[in-house]
């Protein structure tokens, strides 16, 4: 039986190729992304790992939880404690850390790298152990910076230029110092890094007299933990805390691999997906094949072979084909491991030197994944084979079903697709969306499952319906439909290979479009302002924003929207500060109960803050501020909270006073003329063409929330057309194999008349119509899946509501129907040159 099962495949090679192809994609999906995945964490981790290569003993603010009814201070590390650091015993050296955003311009006036990798820091002394110098000098004063080589060579940046840096606004134009290296994993990723010396950089990251981190280095022959224990006896109590250089080496390493991980349990889920279609081709190449062996199988069961034994020649065919599968889908997906690696760098972004990673758990992952897969396929047809009784496989090649199995499929099918809708539905009516995904999850996997079980069933009535476009094509046209719906099961494992991969991109499509909608309706009802200024990567804006912006020519109202923490009835309540006199100008807030009015003690609050202090218009609360002051405010009005303002807000006048280092998340402005070109250049202008600072109108919101909803879509649906690509192979193997099987069948057509033209033309047609079957399947299910996570949005975001794309979902049924001319062309044209006397004299 080995020896049988080893020639039927060597005899069927070209049947095979496809199932070895769909395969192959799959398992190079699989292995490309461990591949990938673990090279870049490799070579961060071995990265990072250097960056503390100067730190035995890192001293950082000991983190203060809220107590009683006032808000905690972040604790000080002063140069009293650095000096008393670097004498305990055993220490060599101790440097402060300061470190804050820091935008770099570069020639052409745009940010290099990432807002929020553009990062800056101080340079300690002279002579700065963590950030050797390549060429020049160290920093010293306001006027000097130094950058690292990364970006000196990306922006063509040499000593004794001058650079455009920004840190929360007001443009800085000092002159470069310096270019230094460094292991830092920011830089490594496409971010810059510019360092001032230590006294700058505490101005300017507003820690005057202060310091983020205090690295202690030891001496030699003293070992990390034995330098903490040092350290530790002299930290003032509740002040600081201490960590090792292994131990911080060691976190960032798990943050890597975390980050990684995500990374690769996402690509993961969709080379499932590539595997999950696959399975369906590898079914129905080993049920044709068993179908056109059955006289061969049942030959073997009469001279003495058991169904055990026909099920296991099966299952070996099956392992040989995965086997093959596994072994090239390993190899190409070492390829793809390392062009995905370089693709980063060509995009933008940069991965630290290091081996190209392929581990034990990658090679047995891929074998693993290329042979199971391939056999748990195959087990059904072969099983199924071995049922059959050798008398009657003898006088018919073609077993139909038999009625009762119709029926418990159906049923079976019925059952499950139900049960997806109910638990989806059910899914929807949940409130909290963590709580709701394994729920949808589930009832999505079983109603896919069941219309799978139904699809034989569905093709008749849905087939059917195309009847009178095929008329049109005469002959060819009536064998075509014929053809589709001759074999049910056939018909419907092709076309359901074709349904996953378009029900998932409709229904991010549908999501995606929704979103968007709810987006602008967003931006346009909560905002009267003609724009909103805020810093690239949402890092806070220095007031001088808001007084530059407020002198300008043609600006009529401005309000920062600045935030702060504060306690109200045990609880931490977070404040928005707004200019009271103008706010009402540039917001349009839908009131609940009571007046719009901010000032003095007087504040309005959103409608959930207040529902859940039990608060209403006329209400009075005590607050306690960050310094510790406290005051009676006045509710004036309730107003519904959007996504884009929310809260307690409250005038300036009365908030800041009790903050320490105001600071702005963002700067609302309405200008004389509304929003122009002319208007936004102006203000540009003003802020010193600051590459660091966004002037977005409610267009330009909405495009940005765009943007990234744009970039996420065309990478899924990149993604998933490795998918889409599998369940091509599969219609062009399905047709090979039935226009094998039908030899005979083709012979008489062509003897009696039927030109190759028209060979052709049924082949094509036949093809189209399963595409189309599979593509309207796919829609409609996405379309369901699409509308039942909006719901869920939906109890998260006010303005949400279902949008159908139907321009894109035309565009969805029009690829399935391309995929379909296209995936008959070699079978067509295969079928078009069978000779018909050779046709009409094979078995």
């Amino acid at each position: 039986m080995f020896r049988t099962a080893l020639r039927n495949v060597l005899a069927h090679k070209a049947r095979l190729l496809m199932t070895v192809l769909a395969v192959m994609l799959g398992v190079a999906f699989v292995s490309g992304t461990l591949v990938f995945t673990n090279t870049i964490s490799n070579a961060y981790q071995k990265s990072s790992a250097k960056g503390f290569d100067h730190v035995d003993v890192a001293i950082r603010p000991e983190s203060r939880n809220d107590t009683g009814d006032t808000v905690g201070k972040e604790p000080k590390l002063t140069q009293a404690l650095l000096d008393k650091a670097a004498g305990v015993r055993g220490a060599d050296s101790a440097v402060g850390v300061v470190s804050g955003f820091t935008a770099v311009a570069g020639k052409d006036g745009k940010l290099i790298g990432s807002g929020f990798q553009s990062q800056g820091g101080n340079y300690w002394g002279d002579k700065d152990p963590r950030y050797p110098l390549v060429s020049g000098h160290a920093p010293k004063g306001q006027d000097e910076v130094l950058i690292d080589s990364h970006t000196a060579q990306r922006a063509g940046f040499k000593v004794g230029d001058t650079v455009r840096l920004s840190i929360d606004g007001p443009v800085l134009t000092p002159r470069i110092a310096g270019v230094f290296t460094t292991d830092d994993g920011n830089v490594a990723a496409g971010g810059s890094l510019a360092l001032f010396d230590t006294a700058t950089a505490q101005r300017l990251f507003h820690k005057v007299g202060a310091y983020d981190e205090i690295d202690v280095k030891a001496a030699p022959g003293t070992s990390q933990t034995a330098l903490q224990n040092a350290v530790d006896a002299i930290l003032p109590k509740d002040v600081a805390s201490t960590t090792t250089g292994k131990q911080l080496a060691d976190d960032q390493a798990t943050r890597i691999a975390d980050q990684t991980s995500s990374l690769r349990s996402s690509l993961l889920v969709f080379a499932g997906i590539a595997l999950f279609v696959g399975t369906f081709i590898i079914a129905n190449t080993f049920t044709m094949l068993v179908a056109q062996r059955t006289k061969e199988l049942a030959l073997l069961r009469a001279v003495g072979a058991s169904r055990r034994q026909v099920t296991r020649s099966v299952l070996i065919e099956a392992f040989v084909v995965g086997a093959v599968a596994a072994v090239t889908g390993l190899v190409a997906g070492i390829g793809i491991g390392a062009g995905l690696r370089s693709l980063m760098g060509r995009l933008g972004g940069s991965v630290p030197d290091g081996p190209l990673v392929i581990s034990p758990g990658t090679v047995a992952t891929a074998l693993a994944v290329g042979i199971l897969i391939t056999m748990l396929a195959a087990w059904l047809p072969g099983r199924r084979a071995a049922k059959i009784p050798p008398v009657a496989a003898m006088s018919s090649v073609h077993a139909k079903a038999t009625t009762k199995s119709l029926v418990l499929r159906n049923t079976l099918g019925a059952l499950l697709a139900a049960a997806g809708v109910v638990t989806v539905l059910y899914a929807t009516t949940l409130d909290d969306t963590s709580d709701a995904q394994a729920p949808m999850g589930l009832g999505a996997a079983l109603l896919v499952v069941g219309v799978f079980v139904l699809t034989p069933l569905l093709s008749r009535p849905l087939i059917a319906a195309a009847a009178p476009v095929l008329r049109v094509f005469g002959v060819a046209g009536k064998l075509a439909r014929q053809n589709s719906v001759r074999n049910p099961r056939r018909t419907a494992a092709t076309a359901s290979a074709l349904m996953v991969g378009l029900t998932l991109i409709t229904g991010l499509t549908v999501m995606a479009g929704s979103l968007q909608t709810a987006i602008d309706k967003m931006a346009s009802s909560a905002i009267k302002a003609d724009y909103v200024v805020s810093m690239a990567n949402r890092y806070p804006l220095s007031p001088d924003v808001e007084k530059t912006l407020k002198s300008t020519d043609g600006v009529t109202a401005t309000s920062p929207l600045r935030n702060a923490p504060s306690r109200i009835d045990g609880q931490t309540e977070y404040l928005t500060g707004v200019n009271g006199a103008t706010i009402g100008e540039l917001t349009d807030l839908k009131l609940d109960d009571g007046t719009f009015k901010v000032g003095g003690t007087q504040v309005v609050v959103d409608d959930d803050t207040a529902s859940s202090h039990h608060w209403t218009a006329g209400s009075r609360f005590t607050v306690s501020y960050e310094d510790g002051g406290k005051q009676q405010l006045t509710i004036t009005g309730v107003y519904q909270g959007t996504e884009m303002m929310r809260g307690i807000m409250l005038d300036n006048a009365t908030l800041s006073p009790h903050q320490s280092d105001p600071s702005d998340m963002q700067v609302m402005v309405k200008t004389s003329g509304g929003a122009s070109t002319s208007a936004k250049d102006r203000l540009v202008k003003a802020l010193g063409d600051n590459p660091a600072i966004e002037v977005q109108d409610k267009k330009d919101i909405s495009n940005s929330v765009a943007q990234v909803f744009t970039l996420m879509l065309n990478i899924l649906y990149g993604l998933l057309a490795m998918a889409v690509i599998v369940a091509v192979l599969g219609v062009i193997n399905t047709l090979a194999m039935s226009v094998f099987e039908r030899a005979q069948e083709i012979g008489m057509l062509r003897a009696i008349g039927l030109d190759r033209k028209g060979i052709k033309r049924m082949v094509r047609l036949e093809s189209l119509v399963i595409s189309l079957f599979g593509g309207v399947l796919g829609i409609g299910l996405g379309v369901f899946f699409g509308w039942a996570a909006g719901e869920l949005l939906g109890t998260k975001l006010a303005t949400y509501e279902l949008v159908l794309p139907w321009a894109r979902m035309a565009v969805f049924l029009l690829l399935a129907a391309v995929v379909g001319v296209l995936a008959a062309l070699w079978p067509a044209r295969r079928a078009a040159r069978l000779n018909m006397l050779t046709a009409i004299k094979s078995e």
